[in-house]
C-alpha cells in the first residue's frame, strides 16, 4: 500500500467522460479510504459508474455532503478539473484546513521523472502530442497525459527516472498546481488569448492563470515561451527558470524561430536548423510554431536530431485539431472544433491562403469578444455557415459590419456541412472552426467534431451512391435519366447562391422545369 493508506479522500466529480475515474481507482490502490460525490445521478453516470464495479468506494452522487468536506469526513478532497475552484464545498474543505489536491498536482509531487507540462489558450495538445512524438522517437517509454482524457496517475507505476513524461495542462488543472505551488520541469506556454471568460472574473484573471504554470519553477527548471504573444510573454519576467523563446523571427535571447518550413535555434547547449515535412498537419503559421515550441521542448529534454526527424516524419496530427477529415470531389474538409476561442478560429483561417474557405462557426456563448472573429471571417472565407447557438446572434453582427454576409443559422451539423459542399468547388476547404464553445447543439466540442465526422461520411457515402447511378444512367435506355441529371447540376449553382436549406426541393423542382421546358422524351435518342 502508498502514502495514504488509511486516509479519508473525497473524490470531488467522477464526471461523464470519467475524469475522476483514474485518481478514484489510484487512492483505493493506495489503500485509501475512498468517497465519490457528484452532483449528477447514478443513472448520468452509469457508464463511468461501472468502470469502479467491484472496487470498495463509498458513492453520494446527485448533490454533495457537507460532512466529505471537512475534517469529520475527509483527510484529503481531490477536485475534479470540471469542479470550479468558487465551489462552496472547496470553500468549507479550506476553512476547515482540508487539503485540497487535484490530480495533476498529486501526479507531479508523486512523478520519479522530470516532467515536461505543456498549457496555452490554443495549440497546447499539438504541442503536447508532437513532443511526445519526437520523445518516442528518441525513448519509446515516453509518457503523454494529461487534459486529453488520460489518467496521469494510473500511469505512475510504469514510470522510471529516465522515462521521458508529457503531460498538457488545461487552466482548471492550473489552478490546482497554484494552490499547491507546484510546477513542471520544462513549462511550455504556447500563447495566452481570451477564453472561458464566463467562469473567470474577466481576462486577467485567466491570463494570469495560464501565466501560474511559471510561477513555481526554480533555476533548475526550463520555461519554453512564445515570444510574439505579448500576454504569455509576460510570464518570462515573472519566473525564476531559466527562459527559452519561440517565434516567427529570429531574437537576440536563446530560443527557437521560423525561417518558412524550417525550424532553426540557438541556445546555450546546441544550435541547428530542421526542414519540416511537406505535409498537411504542419499547415499554417501557428501549426510550425507549435512544432518549434515541441522541438524546444524535447531538445531540453535531452532529445537528439535524429528523433526530432524522425518524430516530425511520424506524426500524423491531432484529432479535432485542423484534423483532415476526407476530399471529397476536389473539396477538402477540415474539422477544427476545438479552435473553441476566436483567436484559435482565426489562425485556421490562416492556415489556407490561396484556397476558397467555407467555414462552419458559431455556438455557445463564453462571454468572448467576436468583432475580430467576425471581421477575419468576412475578409477571409468565400461563405461563413454559422450554427445555432447562443453567441450566434453577436457573430452575425460582427461579421455584417464586417460588410461579409453569413447563411444559417443551422440547427445540426449534417445541414451546414451540406450547405458547405453546395457552395465549395475543387480546391476549397469546409472547415469546422467554430470559435465558440459547443454546448446547445452538442453535448461538447468532442460530440461535435464526431457530429461533422459522421455528417461528411454521409455526404462522401452519398457521393458514391451517386457515382454508380450516373453509371447506370450512361448505359442504352438511360438519356431521359441522364439529361435529368445534367439539368439536376445546371441548378446547383442558384441553389448554392442562398436556398441551401430547401436544397434537394430545389434541385428537383428546377430540374423538372427545365425538362418540361425542353420536352421530356426524346424517342429519336431513346
Amino acid at each position: 500500500m502508498g502514502a495514504y493508506q488509511g486516509k479519508r479522500v473525497t473524490v470531488m466529480g467522477l464526471g461523464t467522460r470519467a475524469g475522476g475515474l483514474g485518481v478514484a481507482r489510484y487512492f483505493v490502490e493506495q489503500g485509501a479510504i475512498v468517497t465519490v460525490t457528484d452532483g449528477k445521478s447514478a443513472q448520468d453516470l452509469a457508464d463511468t459508474l461501472a468502470e469502479l464495479a467491484g472496487l470498495p468506494i463509498e458513492l453520494a452522487l446527485g448533490g454533495h455532503q457537507d460532512r466529505h468536506f471537512t475534517p469529520d469526513g475527509a483527510d484529503l478532497v481531490v477536485r475534479n478539473p470540471a469542479v470550479r475552484r468558487w465551489s462552496p464545498y472547496l470553500a468549507r474543505a479550506r476553512e476547515t484546513g482540508v487539503p485540497i489536491e487535484m490530480e495533476i498536482s498529486i501526479f507531479l509531487q508523486a512523478s520519479p521523472a522530470p516532467v515536461i507540462g505543456i498549457t496555452g489558450t490554443k495549440g497546447k495538445t499539438t504541442t503536447s502530442s508532437l513532443t511526445a512524438a519526437i520523445l518516442r522517437a528518441w525513448r519509446p517509454s515516453t509518457i503523454l497525459a494529461g487534459n486529453m482524457g488520460v489518467s496521469a496517475v494510473g500511469l505512475l507505476p510504469q514510470i522510471e527516472p529516465d522515462t521521458p513524461v508529457v503531460l498538457e495542462i488545461s487552466n482548471w488543472q492550473l489552478e490546482g498546481m497554484d494552490e499547491r505551488r507546484v510546477g513542471p520541469r520544462i513549462a511550455v506556454l504556447t500563447n495566452i488569448h481570451e477564453d472561458h471568460l464566463d467562469t473567470y472574473d474577466g481576462f486577467d484573471d485567466y491570463a494570469e492563470t495560464k501565466r501560474s504554470i511559471a510561477r513555481h519553477l526554480s533555476s533548475d527548471d526550463t520555461l519554453v515561451v512564445n515570444r510574439d504573444n505579448a500576454e504569455a510573454w509576460r510570464a518570462a519576467s515573472a519566473t525564476g527558470a531559466r527562459v527559452v523563446s519561440f517565434g516567427v523571427a529570429r531574437s537576440a535571447e536563446e530560443g527557437f524561430w521560423l525561417e518558412d518550413r524550417t525550424i532553426c535555434w540557438e541556445t546555450a547547449g546546441s544550435s541547428g536548423c530542421v526542414e519540416l515535412p511537406d505535409r498537411f498537419v504542419y499547415q499554417g503559421t501557428h501549426q510550425r510554431l507549435n512544432a518549434a515550441a515541441a522541438i524546444a521542448a524535447a531538445l531540453l529534454r535531452g532529445a537528439d536530431l535524429n528523433a526530432i526527424r524522425t518524430g516530425l516524419a511520424r506524426f500524423e496530427g491531432v484529432k479535432d485539431r485542423t484534423e483532415l477529415v476526407a476530399e471529397i470531389d476536389g473539396v477538402f474538409y477540415v474539422n477544427d472544433t476545438s479552435a473553441t476561442a476566436p483567436a484559435a478560429a482565426i489562425a485556421a483561417l490562416d492556415a489556407f491562403p490561396g484556397r476558397g474557405l467555407h467555414v462552419i462557426a458559431g455556438g455557445f456563448d463564453k462571454k468572448l469578444e467576436l468583432g475580430e472573429f467576425g471581421a477575419a471571417l468576412a475578409v477571409k472565407a468565400s461563405s461563413v455557415l454559422l450554427l445555432d447557438g447562443t453567441a450566434t446572434p453577436a457573430l452575425t453582427t460582427a461579421i455584417e459590419r464586417a460588410g461579409g454576409r453569413w447563411a444559417g443559422p443551422f440547427g445540426s451539423m449534417h445541414d451546414a456541412v451540406v450547405a458547405g459542399y453546395e457552395r465549395a468547388r475543387p480546391g476549397d476547404v469546409v472547415l469546422l472552426s467554430p470559435g465558440c464553445a459547443s454546448f446547445g447543439l452538442f453535448r461538447d466540442e468532442f460530440d461535435r467534431g464526431d457530429k461533422f465526422r459522421e455528417a461528411v461520411a454521409t455526404l462522401r457515402n452519398s457521393r458514391k451512391e451517386r457515382a454508380h447511378e450516373n453509371a447506370a444512367e450512361h448505359r442504352p435506355g438511360s438519356f431521359h435519366r441522364n439529361r435529368r441529371y445534367r439539368y439536376e447540376r445546371s441548378c446547383r449553382g442558384p441553389a448554392r447562391s442562398g436556398l441551401s436549406g430547401h436544397r434537394f426541393r430545389f434541385w428537383v423542382e428546377c430540374a423538372d422545369r427545365a425538362l418540361d421546358e425542353h420536352g421530356r422524351g426524346d424517342s429519336a435518342r431513346s
